[in-house]
């Protein structure tokens, strides 16, 4: 029992990651249709990274206390990606910068939101295999 509220707090910690990183990129979609300016994009992206990153390192704390090798070894690559990040302190937008690397934020955060959601749907699949056994 214990194991499944461990599995659905995972799929919870999981939807909320991809929250974040789907309103990175409608701040960065508004950015690029000229609906918001860039100050306002930067500061309203650089609000969420760091609670991003700190959502991404309880997940892998979560899988790895409760013993979910798999998906913790998943987990780990975007893990070292933030941290990587955070320690060259290019985590956050430069309202300067923005334009010139908007396109490189894009690909960098739909890359994330495509790893969340293989993320997600490993950690289904193991979860119904954790209920059935």
């Amino acid at each position: 029992m214990v194991n499944l509220f461990a599995w659905l707090l995972a799929f919870f910690i999981n939807i909320s990651l991809i929250g974040i990183i789907l309103y990175q990129l409608m701040c960065l979609a508004d950015l690029e249709s000229d609906f918001i300016n860039p100050y306002d994009t930067a500061s309203r992206i650089n609000q969420v990274v760091l609670p991003e990153f700190f959502t991404q390192g309880i997940l892998c704390v979560v899988h790895l206390i409760c013993g979910h090798w798999i998906i913790f070894l998943v987990c780990l690559p975007n893990l070292y990606y933030n941290v990587q990040r955070y320690t060259e302190r290019r985590h956050l937008m430069d309202v300067t910068e923005i334009f010139n690397q908007i396109s490189w934020e894009k690909k960098a955060r739909f890359w994330k939101l495509g790893y969340t959601v293989i993320t997600i749907a490993l950690s289904m699949v193991l979860m119904i295999a954790s209920i059935v056994d």
